[in-house]
Formats: structure tokens, sequence, C-alpha cells
């Protein structure tokens, strides 16, 4: 069975408080996803991790501050969810070279990331037979994933010990929505053991 692990914007401007977008708490899942990261390296396990990368006048900036501006340290990837063999997939056409990639690294400017245009292309070519999605924010970013690989019909797994979000009302609102829809939730010890 192949699975791919997904890690969600785990970027400096939501993990720290420091960052421009910050998620209380966030800090402190970053050593799950690090794990879970270092175990699908290990174990020969896709990981896509979403990033954002906007323009300093990008259109998301009329719903929520500016963050994550291309080339910025906040936009950056905390240095412990970074694997070795890494590629960045910008979100423009782009020939797709994925082979030797432990972590493939897409860009986008949306809080869906299904609208990255590489994305459809890339999870056909790698051809999961499940899904695990970890990262920030839950309510958001994290739900639009997981809304999105819960169309291909095939086990969507939530990490709930690498996740975070900004109210915990609207955590158990997603997780139900999640739920409701197929998706299955899990603690990173069961997921990398």
């Amino acid at each position: 069975m192949r699975t791919i692990f997904f890690d969600i914007d785990s970027q400096l401007d939501f993990l720290y408080p420091a960052g421009a977008l910050y998620v209380p708490g966030a800090e402190r899942i970053v050593p799950a996803i690090a794990h879970l990261n270092r175990y699908a390296a290990a174990h020969g396990i896709p990981v896509i991790s979403t990033a954002d990368a906007h323009a300093e006048n990008d259109a998301e900036f009329r719903d929520w501050p500016p963050h994550c501006v291309a080339g910025t340290t906040g936009q950056h990837k905390a240095e412990a969810t970074l694997l070795e063999k890494r590629v960045v997939v910008p979100n423009r056409e782009y020939d797709l070279v994925l082979e030797l990639a432990q972590q493939i690294i897409v860009e986008k400017q949306n809080v869906d990331v299904f609208t990255a245009c590489n994305l459809p292309r890339m999870v056909e070519h790698l051809a999961a037979d499940a899904f695990v999605v970890y990262g920030v924010v839950t309510e958001i970013c994290v739900l639009f994933a997981a809304r999105g690989l819960l169309k291909y019909g095939k086990p969507v797994t939530i990490v709930t010990d690498a996740i975070r979000a900004l109210t915990p009302e609207a955590s158990a609102r997603a997780l139900e929505e999640i739920r409701a829809a197929g998706g299955a939730l899990a603690l990173s010890s069961e997921i990398a053991r």
C-alpha cells in the first residue's frame, strides 16, 4: 500500500510567536511534524509539503494579514521539517521531476492547496492508496487539503497531535467534518511506529 504524507504549511510565519500569522501553540507540534517527515523519508514514503508563497500585494491579504511573502524569513519552512532530498514546485506550469525527492514542497497562493496547478497531477503521478495529513491550521488549510484528498476515494488520516487550530471549537468542527466525510483520526505514534 502506497501512502503519501501531507505536511501542511509548517512555515515560520505560522509556527512561532514572532511569525506574521502565528497560530497559538503551533511551535509545540514541530517535533511531531519533524518526526513524521523523518519517518516518511526512512520508509520511502513521499512527503508533499505545502507552502504559502505570496506576493507582497497578494489578494489573500484582503482576508488575512500579510504573511509568508515569497523570499522572506517567515515564508521558510521550519528547518526541523525539511528533508535532505527535496524539490520546490512553484505554482505555475512546471516539469515534474519527483523520482529522487523525499519531500516535494508545493508553493501556493490560496488556502486551498488544490488551487496549486501542479498538485492534482502530482497526486495522480504518485498513485497513492492512502493519505496522512498534518500541519496548520486545522480549520483552514488542513481542512481544505483533507477535502481535496477525500475526493480521491482513498483513506485520509489526520494526525491529531501534529495539527493546531486557531480555536478548539473550530478544530472540533473541522475534524467532525473530515470524519463525517470518511476521514480518520490518529496519533503520530500510531502512524510513525
